[in-house]
């Protein structure tokens, strides 16, 4: 007994668990995985977001190029990237449900607009090339305008097609049966990632450089 006594409190301590349910702490593998993965990426995207309004700040002469021609295009391009976070969401919830035909849906619509949102992105670049923008020189003014705009979306841009890729590995892993929910909820984080990016980037660059600044 006094042995009991003596080694009592530890032993209850060691076989003492959680019995109110789900562990209000419990993370998933992967999704913790992914959220250290989103924390990294958005402080690459803050260094380059801040680099870019430093550049354009202290720039005397920042090119302003868009018209409202772009300005329309880029904000199709946002309509686009935030019906795919609602579609994304509803994958989510059918993946949750055991609906794997509804996931497969819903992330193949997902998808759809990640390679809509690519295109008039591409539409853009390419317009801006036709009409003498380079990485560094421009028509308008200040040469670093090119590898900046460049930089900071063409980096979004590749991020948006990782995720178009990813999605699809989860869709047709899904129809097989190969995944789980968690692993649709974890392509969500990313995809929703990518999209709260764009948030900034629209305004930023495209709303406070067109020319009716």
């Amino acid at each position: 007994m006094a042995k009991e006594a003596i080694g009592g409190p530890d032993a209850l301590a060691r076989e003492s668990v959680w019995s109110g349910g789900g562990s209000p702490y419990a993370v998933g593998s992967k999704k913790l995985g992914m959220w250290l993965f989103i924390v990294s990426d958005a402080i690459t995207f803050s260094a380059l977001l801040i680099a870019y309004s430093f550049v354009r700040v202290a720039s005397a002469n920042w090119p302003l190029p868009f018209e409202w021609s772009s300005i329309l295009n880029a904000t199709i391009m946002t309509t686009v990237l935030l019906s795919s976070s609602v579609t994304m969401v509803m994958g989510v919830r059918a993946a949750k449900l055991g609906d794997r035909g509804g996931v497969v849906k819903w992330l193949l619509a997902t998808m759809l607009g990640g390679v809509l949102f690519d295109v008039l992105h591409i539409r853009e670049w390419l317009g801006l090339i036709d009409e003498g923008v380079r990485l560094f020189k421009n028509p308008w003014g200040d040469p670093q305008f090119g590898a900046a705009f460049f930089t900071l979306t063409g980096l979004h841009m590749t991020h948006v097609t990782i995720g178009v890729v990813y999605l699809g590995v989860i869709a047709w892993g899904t129809s097989r049966a190969k995944y789980s929910a968690e692993d649709v909820e974890v392509s969500g984080l990313y995809w929703h990632f990518v999209d709260l990016v764009w948030m900034f980037i629209f305004p930023l660059v495209y709303l406070m450089s067109n020319k009716m600044v």
